[in-house]
């Protein structure tokens, strides 16, 4: 009862630290985001369109077509300025503008101008823009040669071509995947970055909380806690149960933030809930190292964030381990982060349950199991001395 009380205070400091409302809550959030922006699947690129008044059926048709592609999304706007702006934000990566006369100018044979925008690093929107534009040209031109040489009218000229275009005899391209691809096409643009920020940011709240644990130390909490009928194995295993219990609300609250905003699939809950557990035992670990190496709390606070941030980066949080080479692969794997990970990659990528994640669970449970007696052993030591 004693041990969970210390617990209890552990999570309660972390509620009451404002800066942990940015830290724990806001943070992971948008760098899931940034992930998913960067290495997510299940992304359509966006294409803003202003059809400018009098642009007539052609510029509607032009519109048409580009909606009709399944690569891209069409999003409407009222002005250029309008569009630009989106542009300039991301809100849309590209954005085309049918200007006004449109219709008329083709009917009479004139050259007609096609508005294109886009940020430098999204000009490959241009090609997929230029291919509707090129489409459209070559079924007015057709329409044009069919009413010169058989007065017939446009109009009537240009259904024809839109019916007898598609069937006509061309250049085509088939496009296969050879071998397999990085990531299965399943999933989903915020799943690799949950799972990858999910470990991050439990073992950095984990290590960073390590400072609780000198604080406790220096202005002399545990020996006051000793002087009462209250052992030192109760004490430590109120600290680690609380140093466990701060990193399972940071990893809960990622995992049911991006299920609810981002409907992200963690996979099945009982492996889901192994990794984290078993990798939470981990955190606490580490964090009850981390508070009987360091003598004061300034120290703890740097050095957490700075190892935590560093071993992540080696276990894969960062950048997916799949684009590590082999050799940096087995480097990564003498962190537990990179087991977690692959656990979650099984459970996500390959509908794996927890029976396919065994090796992972074992792998994790050795590095928590070592972690937590040692830091246990340690932490008793210096509460004692």
């Amino acid at each position: 009862m004693k041990s969970l009380t210390i617990a209890a205070v552990a999570l309660l400091r972390l509620v009451r630290d404002r800066s942990n409302i940015f830290f724990v809550f806001i943070l992971p959030i948008g760098i899931i985001i940034i992930i998913g922006a960067q290495f997510g699947g299940g992304f359509s690129p966006t294409v803003g369109v202003v059809v400018e008044d009098d642009a007539g059926d052609l510029g509607e048709s032009l519109v048409e077509a580009l909606d009709q592609r399944e690569d891209v999304d069409v999003l409407r706007f009222e002005t250029t300025d309008s569009v630009v702006t989106a542009v300039e934000r991301g809100t849309v990566q590209a954005a085309m503008v049918v200007p006004s006369g449109y219709d008329a100018a083709i009917r009479d044979g004139d050259s007609v101008e096609v508005g294109f925008y886009a940020r430098p690093d999204a000009a490959v929107y241009q090609t997929v823009v230029g291919a509707v534009v090129s489409d459209q040209a070559t079924l007015v031109r057709a329409a044009r040669f069919a009413v010169d040489e058989l007065e017939v009218t446009f109009d009537d000229a240009f259904a024809v071509a839109e019916q007898v275009g598609p069937a006509a005899a061309g250049v085509t391209v088939d496009v296969e995947t050879a071998g397999e691809a990085i990531f299965p096409s399943s999933l989903g643009q915020f799943d690799l970055g949950a799972s990858s920020q999910l470990v991050l940011f439990m073992f950095l709240t984990g290590l960073t909380g390590a400072a609780a644990i000198i604080e406790t130390r220096r202005l002399g909490v545990a020996s006051r806690m000793l002087s009462t009928p209250t052992t030192a194995g109760t004490v430590v295993t109120g600290e680690g149960l609380g140093r466990f219990g701060v990193v399972m609300v940071q990893g809960l609250y990622i995992l049911f933030a991006t299920l609810l905003i981002f409907q992200v699939n963690w996979g099945d809950p009982l492996g889901a809930a192994a990794i984290m557990i078993l990798f939470g035992g981990v955190c606490a670990g580490a964090a009850m190292f981390m508070g009987t190496v360091f003598k004061n709390d300034q120290q703890a606070g740097g050095m957490g964030v700075v190892l935590g941030l560093g071993i992540a980066a080696l276990g894969g949080c960062m950048i997916p381990l799949e684009f590590f080479s082999p050799t940096m692969q087995t480097v990564a794997h003498i962190t537990p982060h990179a087991w977690a990970l692959d656990g979650f990659a099984v459970l996500v990528r390959e509908d794996g349950t927890i029976a396919d994640i065994t090796t992972e669970l074992a792998v994790l449970a050795a590095f928590a199991a070592v972690l937590l007696t040692v830091s246990g052993l340690r932490l008793r030591r210096s509460m004692s001395t």
